[in-house]
């Protein structure tokens, strides 16, 4: 037990070395300790300090006579008016049918939904009046027969 223990927290301690080695890399954006001779790391100083040397104003107006010259011309936005028009006529389609007719287009009545749900319930009680009416006629049809042949023969 106690050897898990001690290898979970030997894990731990590695983990937070690489995490705090991966923290400094971001932060200064490269490993001390990366085994790179010190002439090869010179040589990569000296161009970040060049790269940030050169400075492009965009949204800055410099008052510096040679900061102007290192001012970026405003850029123009492209024309994207033949581009919109194109999408629209290509998203606009051609009427497929010429003649509207109206029956189709009559809204729904608004019990619709009603009878639809209801529709299920009334079969069910269509069949059990069926039924009903069925057993009450077996039942009657003697006594109908016993007074038609009364009636008509007089017995």
């Amino acid at each position: 037990m106690e050897k898990s223990v001690v290898s979970l927290q030997e894990q731990a301690l590695k983990r937070k070395e690489r995490l705090k080695a991966l923290r400094d890399k971001q932060l200064h954006g490269r490993e001390q300790s990366d085994g790179e001779p010190e002439n090869k790391r010179a040589a990569v100083e000296e161009a970040t300090e060049q790269k940030h040397r050169e400075l492009k104003l965009r949204n800055y107006t410099p008052e510096d006579e040679e900061l102007k010259e290192r001012q970026v011309p405003k850029a123009k936005p492209a024309s994207v008016e033949d581009k919109v028009k194109d999408q629209l006529e290509a998203a606009n389609p051609e009427p497929i049918i010429e003649e509207v007719d109206l029956a189709n287009l009559a809204p729904r009545k608004p019990d619709w939904d009603l009878k639809r749900d209801v529709a299920k319930k009334l079969e069910k009680l269509e069949r059990r009046t069926q039924r009903a009416i069925a057993e009450l006629i077996r039942q009657y049809l003697p006594l109908f027969f016993f007074f038609f042949f009364f009636f008509f023969f007089g017995l």
